[in-house]
């Protein structure tokens, strides 16, 4: 199981995008974004900073916290 080190898909969903619109909107393919909301690959800092600044959230929000992970845990 990948380690889940983005949130892409959750902030996604809390959208109402599609991972396809965003794929279109930031000039990746559909199996490239698919790759970084299942965890199986994970965007460069510059890739990030446009997904965040299409999604119109901070970068920070689509990055899993260290404290996030322990919340998760329990």
């Amino acid at each position: 199981m990948a380690k889940k080190l983005n949130r892409i898909k959750v902030v996604l969903v809390e959208k109402g995008i599609s991972q396809t619109e965003l794929a279109e909107k930031i000039g990746k393919s559909f199996s490239t974004m698919n790759a970084y909301c299942a965890n199986r690959q994970q965007p460069s800092l510059e890739v990030l900073a446009e997904i965040a600044d299409f999604l119109s959230v901070s970068i920070k929000d689509l990055i899993v916290d260290s404290a996030d992970k322990k919340i998760d845990n329990n």
